[in-house]
């Protein structure tokens, strides 16, 4: 069983986000980045299930500049067998790499493709459900647990109201949670080996897709300062200030 999984290279989350001064966006440049940690989860969970004798081959794919190869490498080193590189200077929306995933799982075959359930730049949550849709395979999206077996996938997801599980038949893709597994940190010696695996080079036109953005962003701002609290000495001010100040209720 082959499982690609799917890999973003964002701004690392300890790093203080700042937005640029014409508001065109937030700043990249000297900027450490980093695997999306969704994304690591996925990675995590495709090298358990080949642990578990679940899978054969883990196929990792990023789009983006060149940098992402070292997001590839990454994932290589945590025990990857192979990477695709989708190389394009272009902003890729989540409908864009919906299409190039679709054209790869074309050429790939693989029986599950796992993805980070989000990024955490732009938090759209969007490019599982695209891919599933234009597939028309069934998804399993918020996944906290994951099996593979009989040629099904059974899926423990995430809802507003608590744990709802689903059977998938295969192909299938999986969205994962921050509760589905905890990464692994890479070895020296398996650094070492990342080196050596293959990473095959793609771009958009070769592959016939038109990764043109169909959002515009007009402008980034600061989120607004928040204001100091107040202290209120009876129940009642506290209503009253709900209702004369805060307009709640």
């Amino acid at each position: 069983m082959k499982i690609l999984v799917a890999v973003k290279r964002v701004i690392d989350y300890n790093v203080k986000i700042r937005v640029k001064t014409d508001e065109t966006g937030v700043e990249t440049a000297n900027v450490k980045m980093s695997m999306n940690p969704f994304d690591e989860i996925a990675v995590e969970e495709a090298l358990r299930l080949r642990e578990k004798g679940a899978a054969t081959e883990i196929v990792v794919v990023s789009m983006g500049v060149q940098q992402c190869q070292e997001t590839i490498r990454t994932a290589l080193a945590m025990g990857a067998d192979r990477g695709i590189h989708v190389k394009t200077d272009s902003e890729l929306q989540p409908l864009a790499v919906a299409k190039l995933l679709a054209r790869i799982i074309e050429n790939e075959m693989p029986d599950v493709v796992i993805l980070g359930k989000q990024a955490i730049d732009d938090d759209a949550s969007q490019t599982g459900q695209m891919l599933a849709g234009l597939l028309n395979w069934p998804q399993g999206t918020f996944a906290s647990k994951l099996d593979l077996a009989d040629g099904k996938a059974t899926v423990t997801r995430e809802v507003d109201g608590g744990l709802e599980t689903v059977l998938l038949g295969l192909p299938a893709i999986v969205t994962t949670d921050l509760r589905l597994n905890e990464p692994r940190y890479a070895s020296l010696p398996n650094i070492m080996k990342a080196r050596k695996k293959p990473i095959e080079e793609l771009t958009p036109e070769e592959m016939g897709v038109d990764v043109a953005p169909r959002l515009t962003t007009l402008k980034v701002t600061e989120p607004p300062q928040r204001t100091a609290g107040v202290k209120v000495e009876t129940v009642a001010e506290l209503v009253d200030k709900l209702k004369t100040e805060a307009g709640v209720i």
